[in-house]
């Protein structure tokens, strides 16, 4: 950044890390403020509010431009539909998880997603692990194993999120879009489908917004707000900071959900699921040594 010291740009990259983590690892607080909404309904209305914020973002920074060369990469387009509707179920999962009190598995599934990163790249671009990353993936595979066992059911909502977060990174990495205009198209493809939830005509939406409670119509609104405003600060944050560091505190979001799931929710944690995370957090913990380390050696 012009104008600015390596070591300013970094603690301003920390700043925006944060924001973007702690927002995110805040939101089943704001989903939980949805009062007789169903999750389908919250979902239509986050794509929509969420293009329409960013298209006004695209406009107050002069983007379209970026936004018009989309056009001309048509190859691009079949992959950033399944982008759209794999990023599409996982809010739709997310929210379901806070309408059903079940954020302790969302958490879970977040904790889960950079191992589910590293078991794609493995089994889909045939990427090479160094041995401590095969012992993280196996700790994983044996929490999962241990919890179907000890409780007699996978946490489908976990692996769900996790896979789906997983598939969409890993997707994501072929499309040649910055986060901005990524998000934009996966938002414009998702909104037929969000309109499709809401079975009213254009008119009657409208009418519907403004007859409903202005606290319902405020957080409908916002929540498309919100869910540019991490993905903005994310950005700033990844122009600023290595890979390394984003990663360590990436941790932040399924950490705070996790607490709040606990100490704000009160949802109950069983020996089981305890054993779960415990062997989660294990695999978590060597995962990032080796991928802070790992480079290292690779310099000498």
């Amino acid at each position: 950044m012009k104008g600015l010291s390596p070591a300013t740009g970094s603690l301003q990259g920390v700043g925006f890390a944060l924001l973007a983590y702690g927002m995110w690892g805040t939101f089943p607080l704001f989903f939980a403020l949805f009062d007789g909404v169903s999750a389908l309904e919250i979902l239509a209305h986050r794509v929509i509010w969420s293009c329409l914020f960013l298209a006004l973002v695209i406009t107050l920074l002069k983007r379209w431009g970026a936004i018009a060369r989309l056009r001309h990469a048509p190859r691009q387009w079949l992959p950033a539909m399944a982008c759209a509707l794999l990023i599409g179920l996982n809010w739709g999962l997310y929210i379901y998880s806070v309408e059903t009190h079940r954020v302790l598995q969302a958490s879970l599934g977040y904790f889960m997603t950079p191992l589910v990163n590293v078991m794609l790249g493995v089994l889909v671009l045939k990427e090479r692990i160094t041995l401590v990353q095969g012992v993280a993936i196996a700790l994983a595979v044996a929490a999962i194993s241990l919890q179907l066992f000890q409780l007699g059911s996978l946490p489908w909502l976990s692996l769900s999120l996790a896979a789906s977060f997983g598939t969409y990174g890993l997707l994501r990495k072929q499309l040649a879009f910055d986060g901005l205009s990524g998000l934009f198209l996966e938002t414009l493809l998702l909104l037929p489908l969000a309109l499709l939830l809401l079975p009213l005509q254009p008119s009657h939406f409208i009418s519907e917004l403004i007859a409903a409670p202005p606290y319902t119509t405020a957080l409908l609104v916002a929540s498309g707000v919100l869910t540019a405003l991490p993905l903005l600060a994310f950005a700033g944050a990844a122009r600023r900071l290595t890979l390394s560091t984003l990663g360590f505190l990436m941790y932040l979001n399924p950490t705070l959900q996790f607490l709040i799931a606990l100490w704000v929710f009160h949802e109950p944690i069983v020996p089981a699921q305890l054993t779960t995370f415990a062997l989660i957090w294990i695999a978590l913990l060597l995962y990032s040594c080796s991928s802070l380390f790992q480079p290292r050696r690779s310099t000498r």
